[in-house]
């Protein structure tokens, strides 16, 4: 079992030399294999299994990226990776954690444990260079942290009595939490009962149950055993309640849940640490017959999953002593240093060629709507109108957190990304554009004052960093206050597509140009771009559509010819003109999902788009008509039913069906339905 105390789950960075490392593998044989896990750009992570014995003979040759090597039809590194260049070297980082993956199912004999296998973090290096997520984090934040180093030392920090000659190093404080849906397999329930427990909050923070508290505890536990420092595991806002058989076993399971550790002083174990927890989540669920999706909305009209993302800056001094540079000297009348100021200031700045590095896939689109507490507006909160009242605006896209009592985790969250965001170039775009951010607010001389002034500008202000037209604070909730017009005016209007998402890159050259460094080079922003784009056509033609038309073949009429009434029939009506105008083609005119395939085959990508999103609309119109078209039915028929079958039984048949596809069950019992 994965839970006996003398398993080595984690070798530290650091912790162990050459000789320590291969001693202590030799004390646990279990350990049967290396991967050498590199990151893509796509966010993909390398799996191989090389015999343990290879690594105890070739050692050094890991390190010097001699050992093994892959190809460009096997990584997402598109344009650059090509068929006539595409030889990819792995080389093993020493720097951060390695992690053991143990396989349960996969018992050695010779000492009864599960068999593992021993996770290096790697980089990618391709003929032009290093090229894989991980070395682009790692190279932005040395490059980000010595440019923040030189002008702290040139111009100070406004607001702090922080002496520059005293700093050693700048350091970048990150986090992640991690969303996810759980479920039993081969279950499903209806939208409308998750909408409903959604609205009377009926799961969030709630006390779990059965196989689901089991898990989540195991998980919390294992995490611990991999030296996350997990702080807590918890139910998020989504799920229904579980049913229960008569011998009080959950027989089914629908909810959402959050698991979150603690930081670290490096963005990139941050990001190796959460790839190695969304595998631990899904094994330990696996193990007690649970089923778990990282998708960021995996259920339409539900809250989808986030993967907030924390992010600091900070400095060690000389003395060894930790420093939040995001502080002023004084809490309690001040939010920010001018640091602090700075960063936020070029992250929302630049977010619109920012946002295709964190949110490059349809799903992570989906979840980004009102509605859902997920962010759409460009647009910050610092945590009230004072600084000594503190609030958590959760409407916005990066919102400042802080305690007076806990100076050192001040710092941003950016709610935008979600678990299958690439973690490490979300983050490094992010402190590419906090360093922006930063060289206009310590080289103006600005006092925080006027940059807090500058950042609550209204639109239409002027601004010397900021643009006029926006603004970029609020402390009310921005879907309360504020109708679409209104939002798309002051913050921004948020893309729709993964298309619309990138032609901001286009859009907006100058803000892309503020950003790309010999770190992070152009060249690899358009590989990243070419793979997003290529996907999102590709998914767009092969699974969404097929699986719209599925959809629209699936509406039928739930009534007998002649049971009808006139409300019924002018929806029906209405579904149908959805489900001819959306898959079939006449000979007047193709359908809408025949214009999509067509308009991507002649790489109209403008044209998809446009159909894409008249499409999902179209797609939403289906969905809400034929909800309400069930509904008037049941409703249609309700007094009647209770008169002939009475109150008690009708309950009874109610919950023999509950969950369940009422279409195929006798039309009476969805008659029942709505109670």
């Amino acid at each position: 079992m994965m839970t006996k105390d003398d398993l080595v789950y984690v070798i530290p960075a650091g912790q162990y030399g050459k000789e320590g490392v291969l001693a202590l593998l030799e004390q646990h044989p279990e350990i049967k294999f290396v991967s050498l896990v590199g990151i893509d750009l796509a966010g993909n992570d390398t799996d191989e299994k090389i015999p343990i014995s290879v690594f105890f003979d070739e050692y050094d040759k890991f390190f010097n990226a001699t050992a093994f090597q892959t190809d460009g039809s096997s990584v997402v590194l598109p344009g650059i990776a090509t068929l006539s260049n595409a030889r990819v070297d792995i080389k093993a980082d020493p720097s951060v954690n390695w992690f053991i993956d143990y396989n349960d199912g996969n018992i050695d004999p010779e000492t009864g444990k599960p068999v593992g296998t021993l996770r290096i973090p790697s980089f990618l290096r391709h003929a032009t260079g290093f090229i894989d997520s991980r070395s682009i984090l790692r190279n932005t934040c040395d490059y980000v942290g010595d440019q923040i180093l030189a002008l702290v030392k040139k111009y100070g920090i406004k607001g702090t009595s922080i002496n520059p000659d005293d700093i050693e190093k700048i350091v970048f404080t990150t986090a992640t939490e991690l969303e996810f849906w759980v479920k039993t397999p081969s279950q499903d329930v209806a939208t409308r009962l998750l909408s409903a427990s959604q609205k009377m909050q009926e799961q969030y923070w709630q006390r779990t149950h059965g196989v689901v508290r089991t898990a989540l505890e195991q998980t919390v536990e294992r995490l611990e055993k991999y030296g996350f420092a997990p702080e807590m595991g918890h139910k998020e806002v989504g799920g229904v309640k579980a049913q229960i058989d008569d011998s009080g076993k959950l027989t089914f399971v629908l909810e959402q849940l959050e698991v979150d550790w603690k930081y670290t002083n490096d963005p990139v174990q941050t990001a190796d640490n959460e790839i190695a927890a969304r595998i631990i989540v899904r094994e330990v669920f696996r193990e007690n017959g649970l089923e778990v999706t990282f998708q960021a909305k995996p259920i339409h009209g539900v809250a989808g999953s986030g993967e907030h993302t924390h992010f600091g800056i900070g400095a060690i001094m000389k003395n060894g002593k930790f420093v939040n540079l995001f502080n002023p000297d004084d809490m309690k009348s001040e939010f920010l240093s001018a640091l602090g100021y700075g960063a936020i200031m070029g992250i929302l700045k630049h977010y619109e060629v920012i946002n295709p590095f964190v949110s490059s896939t349809t799903d992570s689109l989906n979840r980004l709507k009102p509605g859902f507490e997920a962010p759409v507006c460009i647009v910050t909160a610092l945590g009230g109108e004072t600084p000594d009242v503190p609030t958590r605006n959760r409407s916005v896209l990066a919102g400042l957190i802080r305690d007076i009592a806990s100076p050192a985790a001040t710092r941003f969250e950016l709610r935008a990304p979600n678990p299958f965001t690439n973690t490490f170039i979300a983050i490094a775009m992010c402190y590419l554009g906090a360093l922006d951010g930063i060289k206009y607010a310590l080289s103006s001389g600005k006092s925080t004052a006027e940059l807090l002034a500058e950042l609550s500008k209204k639109p239409g202000e002027d601004a010397d960093y900021l643009e006029k037209d926006r603004a970029y604070r609020s402390e009310v909730d921005v879907f309360e206050n504020f109708n679409d017009e209104e939002r798309n005016a002051m913050f921004g209007k948020a893309p729709r597509t993964v298309w619309e998402n990138f032609k901001a890159l286009s859009t907006y050259p100058e803000k892309l140009d503020d950003l790309a460094c010999d770190a992070f080079q152009k060249r690899i922003m358009e590989s990243f771009k070419l793979g997003a784009l290529s996907r999102w056509a590709l998914e767009l033609q092969y699974r969404i559509i097929p699986e719209n038309l599925s959809k629209v073949i699936a509406a039928e009429q739930l009534h007998a010819d002649g049971d009808s009434n006139a409300l019924e029939v002018e929806r029906w009506t209405k579904i149908n003109a959805l489900r001819t105008e959306l898959g079939r083609d006449t000979e007047k005119s193709l359908s809408i999902f025949s214009k999509i395939k067509q308009a991507l085959a002649a790489d109209d990508y403008d044209t998809a788009s446009n159909l894409m999103v008249e499409m999902s609309d179209k797609m939403d119109q289906l969905t809400d008509t034929d909800t309400g078209r069930i509904q008037h039915f049941q409703h249609c028929f309700v007094a009647d039913t209770l008169w002939r079958v009475g109150f008690g039984l009708a309950k009874q048949q109610i919950d023999l069906c509950d969950g369940k596809d009422l279409r195929h069950f006798p039309f009476n019992l969805r008659w029942l339905q709505c109670f």
